[in-house]
C-alpha cells in the first residue's frame, strides 16, 4: 500500500504519475458525492438529534492511531457509516435550537469546489479568486445591511468608500476584529500605539454594553484585554432592549456596543434614539448583529435596523440568515485604516500587491477561502432571495407563537423577528418538555433562562423550513407538553 500526494492506494506497483493521482482523486470525490447525496436525501426522514446508538457508534472511529496507512476510500466510508448517523440534522427544516441556518445549494456547491481548490485566502498572490470574491462579497454585505453610501469596498474595483472588511469564522471573531479597530482608533487619538506598546500604561477605555449583551462580544473584550467585567452595563427593558434613559456619559474614549437581534427575544436596541448623541460625544459605536442586522435586507423588517447605519463597526454572521454554512462571519468597519492598523501583518517573504490584501484585515494569515462560499450564497439569492429568507422564517416564528398561545402556553416575548420564547408553566415542566421534545425527534429546540424565566427558545433561521415543518413541529410540541403534564399528575 502506497501513499502519495495525500492519497492512499492499494496497488503496490502503481506508478506515481499525474494521471494516476488525478484518477484516484476523481474516484474519491465521486464516492464522497454519493455519500453526501445519500445523507441529504435521508435527513427529512430521521430524527433531528442522533440516537444514543448512533452516538455510541462513534467508538468505531476512536482508538489508537493506526501504525500503517489506510485507504482513503475506506476512511471516508467509515466517516459516512458511523459519522453521518451521529450528526444533529441542521440541513433539514426542523432544527430550531440555536440560530443555525441551513446551507443554500450554491454555498454547498461552492464549499465542495473550494475544498477541491484548497486555496489559502490570506494573500492575493496565493489565491486571486479568493481575494477578489471576498472583496466583492464584503461589498454586497454592506449594501444588503443598508450601510451608508460612503461605506464601500475599500476602493476595490473602482468602488468608492473607506470600509474595512473581513470574512471570518463567525460573530465572535467579527466582534473581535471590530473592537480591535475601535481600540486602535481611540488610543491613537490619545497618542498611544496599542499594537506596538500594548495596554500596559495605556489611557483607559470605557466600554458600555446592554445588560443582555451576547457572550461572544464579552469574550472578544476579554481577548482584547479590555476585560469581561470592566464594562458598564446599561439596564434593559422588558424585551431586552437597552434603555435610552439609563445610558451613562459617553465621550471620545468610549466604545458603545449595541445589539441588533437579542439572542433570546430577537429585539433591537433603539439605535435611532441612541446613536446621534453618541456620535456627537465622539464615542465609537459598535453593533453586534449576528443575525438581526440581516433584517435590513427585507423591506418589511428594515425599520428594525433604523439608526444602525450611524455606527462605526458592525459584526454579523454568514452562517445564520444568509445560510452560507459553517463557518462564516463578517466584520465591517467604517474606517478601513483603523481595521488595517489593528490587523495588518508584514514580513520580507510575504508578497504584497497594490490591491487589497485580505491578511491586512483579518486575524488569520492562513485560512480557507470561505469568502467564496459567501459570494456564491449572495449571488444565488440576490436581494429578493435574501429578503425572502428573512420574511419567510420570521413568518414561521409568528406561526409558532400563534399556535403555542392557542394551545394555552405563554409566549414571553414580542415576536419581532425569528425568535420565540415559550413557557410551559413551572421551570421544571418547561425543562421536561424541552428534554422530551429532543427525545421525540420531530424537531429540536433548546432551553434558556431569560429575565428570570425558564423558557424553550425557538429560532427559525433556515431556508429549508417549510409550513409543513412548522405544523409538524407545533404538533409535536403540544403532544409532548400534554404527555409531560399527564406524567406530572401521575407522579403527584
Amino acid at each position: 500500500m502506497r501513499c502519495y500526494d495525500g492519497l492512499i492506494v492499494g496497488d503496490l506497483v502503481a506508478e506515481t504519475t499525474a494521471a494516476s493521482i488525478a484518477e484516484e482523486r476523481v474516484g474519491l470525490i465521486a464516492r464522497v458525492a454519493g455519500y453526501a447525496s445519500e445523507y441529504l436525501a435521508g435527513v427529512d426522514g430521521r430524527a433531528v438529534a442522533p440516537s444514543a446508538e448512533a452516538v455510541a457508534g462513534l467508538a468505531a472511529l476512536c482508538g489508537e492511531l493506526p501504525a500503517g496507512a489506510t485507504d482513503a476510500g475506506e476512511v471516508v466510508g467509515l466517516l459516512h457509516r458511523y459519522g453521518s448517523p451521529a450528526t444533529t440534522v441542521n440541513s433539514a427544516g426542523r432544527y430550531f435550537g440555536f440560530v443555525n441556518g441551513g446551507m443554500v445549494p450554491a454555498a454547498l456547491g461552492a464549499a465542495m469546489l473550494v475544498n477541491a481548490w484548497d486555496q489559502n485566502a490570506g494573500l492575493r498572490v496565493l489565491s486571486p479568486v479568493a481575494a477578489e470574491l471576498e472583496a466583492v462579497a464584503i461589498g454586497w454585505v454592506a449594501e444588503l445591511l443598508g450601510l451608508p453610501s460612503e461605506v464601500g469596498r475599500d476602493g476595490i474595483g473602482g468602488v468608492g468608500g473607506t470600509i474595512g472588511g473581513a470574512v471570518v469564522t463567525g460573530a465572535t471573531m467579527a466582534n473581535f476584529c471590530c473592537l480591535a479597530a475601535a481600540r486602535h482608533a481611540i488610543l491613537e487619538r490619545a497618542g498611544w500605539d496599542v499594537e506596538q506598546d500594548g495596554l500596559f500604561g495605556a489611557p483607559p477605555i470605557t466600554v458600555v454594553v446592554g445588560d443582555e449583551v451576547h457572550s461572544s462580544l464579552v469574550k472578544a473584550l476579554g481577548m482584547l484585554g479590555l476585560g469581561r467585567s470592566r464594562v458598564i452595563r446599561v439596564p434593559v427593558d422588558g424585551q431586552g432592549r437597552m434603555r435610552v434613559d439609563a445610558l451613562p456619559h459617553l465621550d471620545a474614549n468610549s466604545i458603545l456596543c449595541l445589539q441588533a437581534g437579542n439572542v433570546n427575544t430577537g429585539s433591537f436596541d433603539p439605535a435611532a434614539a441612541i446613536c446621534p448623541a453618541a456620535r456627537a460625544a465622539g464615542a465609537w459605536i459598535h453593533v453586534d448583529g449576528a443575525f438581526g442586522l440581516w433584517a435590513a435586507a427585507s423591506p418589511g423588517y428594515k425599520h428594525l435596523t433604523a439608526g444602525y447605519e450611524l455606527a462605526d463597526s458592525w459584526a454579523t454572521d454568514g452562517h445564520k440568515w444568509p445560510n452560507v454554512g459553517y463557518d462564516c462571519g463578517v466584520a465591517l468597519v467604517r474606517d478601513s485604516a483603523a481595521l488595517k492598523a489593528a490587523m495588518s501583518i508584514s514580513a520580507a517573504y510575504l508578497v504584497q500587491g497594490e490591491q487589497r490584501e485580505p491578511s491586512h484585515y483579518n486575524p488569520e494569515l492562513s485560512r480557507r477561502a470561505r469568502g467564496v462560499e459567501l459570494w456564491a450564497a449572495l449571488r444565488s439569492l440576490g436581494r429578493a432571495g435574501m429578503a425572502e429568507i428573512v420574511e419567510r422564517t420570521s413568518a414561521h416564528a409568528r406561526r409558532f407563537a400563534e399556535g403555542l398561545r392557542g394551545a394555552g402556553f405563554e409566549v414571553l416575548n414580542e415576536v419581532v423577528i425569528n425568535q420565540v420564547l415559550v413557557s410551559f408553566g413551572t421551570p421544571e415542566r418547561t425543562l421536561a418538555v424541552v428534554a422530551g421534545l429532543q427525545r421525540e425527534g420531530t424537531c429540536w429546540c433548546a432551553a434558556t433562562v431569560w429575565q428570570g424565566r425558564t423558557a424553550m427558545r425557538i429560532s427559525v433561521s433556515s431556508w429549508v423550513t417549510t409550513e409543513a415543518d412548522v405544523e409538524a413541529s407545533l404538533g409535536a410540541m403540544v403532544r409532548v407538553a400534554a404527555s409531560t403534564e399527564e406524567l406530572a399528575v401521575v407522579r403527584a
